[in-house]
């Protein structure tokens, strides 16, 4: 299928690895010129030469820390008319209810919540202008389904969909959307983080813990990020026009949901 989004460019947030450079590698798979950002400028500089040498497309890179304000100022500025926005953040830290203090709590919020909001405060005017654009939050499964031991991570995702809720049908009718991507677990750092937990409180083996969790998910594995980033691209592709305010699980069917 065309995407129709050959010549566009797009900022893909946490892409040096996971689940953002699964967005970014099929992004630049259909075409579009891509500014990556991540903390670590290695493996960064690395990703983004092996999509340069695959695709052909324009790729920028910024090294920064998006959850502070010169990171976002730095990660704007170079992200000034783009047509398309992918947000991501790596998850806070496991942990229970009565591990997390206010400054816990804060962080979260700027990592999985803020930083979203003030690119897309920032960047939605351009693409109503233009009458076209396309936003994509990973968010996660738990804002469907709260994961007990994922408490910030719980808060902090949900208060950002209730923020694309209504903020996705202001801006519809500029051609704009917006629509959240809600990865299960797929096989990335974040899933050897939370196996590794699950080890150490457990007493048991990595592949012992994660077998363990395989075997929640109908599917019987974890996700991969290609096809992750496929579903990304579609939800940015000329295809995806009448899908607003979405929150779209990809779990593997995880989440023992009706609707």
């Amino acid at each position: 299928m065309d995407l129709g989004i050959a010549g566009k460019r797009a900022l893909v947030s946490a892409s040096s690895k996971g689940l953002g450079l699964g967005c970014a590698e099929a992004l630049a798979e259909a075409g579009v010129d891509l500014i990556m950002t991540a903390r670590g400028s290695e493996a960064l500089e690395a990703s983004a030469a092996a999509i340069r040498a695959a695709h052909g497309v324009e790729v920028v890179t910024l090294a920064c820390d998006v959850t502070t304000q010169e990171g976002q100022a730095q990660v704007i500025e170079a992200a000034a008319g783009v047509d398309i926005l992918v947000t991501n953040a790596g998850g806070p830290p496991p942990g229970m209810w009565s591990d997390w203090d206010r400054d816990d709590f804060i962080k979260a919020l700027d990592a999985n919540m803020l930083a979203p909001i003030a690119f897309m405060k920032a960047l939605l005017p351009g693409m109503m202008d233009k009458g076209w654009g396309r936003v994509v939050n990973i968010t996660s499964q738990s804002v469907r389904a709260p994961i007990g031991v994922l408490g910030l991570s719980n808060a902090a995702r949900t208060g950002l969909t209730g923020y694309v809720a209504g903020t996705a049908r202001q801006v519809a009718g500029k051609g704009v959307t917006i629509n959240n991507l809600l990865p299960g677990i797929h096989a990335t750092d974040r899933a050897v983080s939370l196996d590794t937990g699950v080890s150490t409180q457990q007493g048991i083996t990595m592949a012992e813990a994660k077998a363990a969790r395989e075997a929640t998910i109908p599917a019987g594995r974890y996700g991969t990020r290609q096809e992750f980033g496929a579903a990304c691209a579609f939800m940015c592709s000329q295809h995806a026009g009448f899908m607003v305010g979405q929150n779209i699980l990809l779990d593997g069917g995880a989440t023992n949901i009706t609707m």
